[in-house]
């Protein structure tokens, strides 16, 4: 008996190197979706690609891809200056779009953003996978029972390296077509993670510099935040550290909750440490369900598939992207303008809602810098 075709559609825009674990993540999901076209402008990428994955139908733009396809979603692994444009294509033509990070280039680009999804009521999606990794999700469920006591302290590194040579790929270390350095390029998927934990923050207060690589961007930031919650963390990202690691601390009453992997990680990267008088719960940290899946692309997908499957709203949605690009607004107008930022404070016709460099970058142009 034939087996039967998978419920789901889906198409990538794009074919660079994040376009690949996409594909490979679809690729693993046959009875659940199946890549039914790819839209690349250069021929022989598109060729390739398509080669590679299997893909039947390859388009030279997005206007045909959407002309031409029935699709349930599509993703876009566009440069981060296309983003915005490509998914308000993708949502007036009744498709779901699925958006490497970041979102877009700026807040009031979110907002555009938003307006268009809610005028056709179909949905745009980030992807911050790191949420989806089964010991996270035990994470958020544990926190939200109160099993592990309030949220007190946290830390939140992203330490990369960068050579020099990295930055050549015109987009990238320019404000206006990456919309940031290691704040919005990088560490973004380890504080998206903490935020997802700690929930809302209620203010940060940042540095960010650039002091080693030849970029327009920073290439360090380091921010100190205060959570709703009451708990406080801290927060670098950096593509000058040589020993790269990305760890995230989490100290509440009751226990110590750590993770440190590089790109992806299972459950031999987390360290659960009961607080004395508190050894029962590292039972309930050690009762793992299901395979040790690395968190990648994979599991945020087949949880989107799960919520279009049934009716549900998918994650991550706009509003909570939104709230993980407001954090990054905010860690470089605490940075650029010398004080704390308060969540909310950004709006309207500031220009930190406009662009993420705020025109207040302190240092000089690399060309100028460098003449």
């Amino acid at each position: 008996m034939p087996s039967p075709t998978p419920a789901f559609r889906a198409a990538i825009i794009g074919s660079g190197g994040i376009a690949h674990a996409h594909a490979q993540a679809l690729t693993d999901l046959p009875d659940r979706v199946r890549l039914v076209a790819i839209a690349e402008i250069d021929p022989s990428r598109a060729s390739a690609f398509s080669q590679r994955f299997s893909v039947p139908r390859v388009y030279s733009t997005a206007e045909s891809l959407f002309a031409n396809e029935e699709l349930d979603l599509v993703h876009i692994c566009t440069p981060p200056q296309t983003h915005a444009p490509l998914a308000m294509a993708a949502l007036r033509a009744g498709v779901p779009a699925l958006v490497e990070k970041p979102t877009a280039l700026s807040l009031a680009e979110m907002d555009r953003l938003a307006a268009v999804q809610a005028e056709t009521g179909t949905p745009v999606l980030t992807v911050f996978q790191h949420r989806y990794g089964a010991a996270a999700l035990r994470l958020r469920r544990l926190l939200r029972a109160g099993t592990l006591g309030r949220p007190l302290t946290a830390t939140c590194e992203t330490l990369w390296y960068r050579t020099d040579d990295y930055f050549d790929v015109p987009w990238r270390g320019r404000w206006d077509v990456e919309g940031g350095g290691p704040t919005m390029g990088h560490g973004i998927h380890q504080f998206d993670l903490l935020l997802s934990v700690l929930g809302p923050w209620s203010h940060v207060s940042a540095f960010a510099d650039r002091l080693a690589r030849p970029t327009d961007t920073e290439d360090v930031s380091v921010a100190l935040a205060r959570f709703e919650s009451g708990a406080l963390a801290t927060i670098i990202n950096s593509v000058v550290s040589p020993r790269e690691t990305s760890r995230l601390r989490f100290d509440f009453e009751h226990a110590t909750v750590e993770l440190e992997h590089l790109y992806g990680y299972r459950e031999k990267h987390w360290r659960f440490t009961p607080a004395p008088g508190h050894e029962q719960l590292a039972d309930l940290w050690t009762a793992v369900d299901g395979a040790d899946v690395e968190s990648g692309h994979r599991l945020q997908i087949e949880a989107i598939l799960d919520a279009l499957g049934n009716d549900a709203e998918p994650g991550v949605s706009l509003a909570e992207a939104r709230r993980t690009m407001e954090f990054a607004a905010a860690t470089y107008a605490s940075a650029f303008r010398g004080r704390p930022i308060a969540a909310g404070e950004l709006s309207g016709d500031d220009p930190f809602t406009r662009s993420m460099d705020g025109g207040a970058v302190p240092w000089a142009p690399v060309k100028e810098a460098l003449a």
